[in-house]
């Protein structure tokens, strides 16, 4: 569904990521983790081109995102993207904020697109939230809502940029219970996280990334229980002791 053949990306003399070559399965769940600025999340925002690339390319479908031609708002169409700090818009209602996408790119009516936002709003459990605003929710609603508009499109790939970071822990759970469902559904993902016992759960591989290079790429259970890497060890010694 993904691949990544020898890319690098650069910020200034910054060498953010390192020939990474990787390919990620349709349907499968892939946990992106590793320290604070190992370029995680500069990773996934290449997929949708939030960050553009210096060197290589990036195949999703089979279509090199970064060639001649390519309509970057068609391609960010069939890639959900859920941000850390929610991005609804503060003066739409809630299913008017699922709705917006679905009306102004799939050309849905008013009534089409409403339904539709309300099958959505329902799954992650907010349908009697509609009408609310995003300031009236608490964190954890409003990144649900947010997951709900990235459905909207009906993507084939959803990406995940720390969902829980910005999140009170009590709040972090309810997120993370409508992710499990959608991974448990066939959704392709690939989701920069720190919550591990998630990535154990849910994913069915994890790469572990350090300074811009992927050191290690293993299943939940190799990573957790024998990493490789002497900087996957470490990592992985910190959580234990966490």
């Amino acid at each position: 569904m993904i691949r990544f053949n020898n890319v690098n990306k650069w910020y200034g003399e910054y060498h953010a990521l390192r020939n990474i070559n990787e390919e990620i399965k349709r349907g499968e769940v892939v946990i992106v983790c590793g320290p604070s600025g190992s370029g995680k999340s500069t990773l996934i925002r290449t997929i949708n081109r939030l960050e553009p690339i210096n060197d290589g390319q990036i195949y999703v479908d089979g279509k090199d995102i970064y060639g001649n031609g390519v309509d970057i708002n068609q391609l960010r169409s069939r890639i959900g993207f859920v941000f850390q700090s929610f991005n609804l818009f503060p003066h739409m209602s809630v299913v008017r904020n699922v709705m917006l996408a679905t009306m102004r790119v799939l050309k849905l009516n008013d009534k089409q697109a409403r339904d539709a936002a309300m099958v959505l709003l329902d799954k992650v459990g907010l349908a009697n939230k509609a009408e609310a605003y995003p300031g009236q929710l608490s964190g954890g609603q409003q990144q649900r809502v947010a997951i709900a508009r990235a459905l909207a499109m009906k993507p084939p790939v959803m990406l995940f940029d720390e969902p829980t970071s910005a999140l009170d822990p009590e709040m972090v759970g309810e997120v993370l219970q409508v992710m499990k469902q959608l991974a448990s559904e066939g959704m392709t993902m690939i989701c920069v996280t720190h919550e591990m016992g998630f990535a154990r759960e849910v994913a069915d591989r994890l790469i572990f990334m350090a300074d811009g290079e992927v050191l290690e790429r293993a299943t939940p259970q190799d990573f957790f229980e024998r990493p490789q890497h002497p900087r996957a060890q470490k990592f992985v010694a910190d959580i234990r002791h966490a």
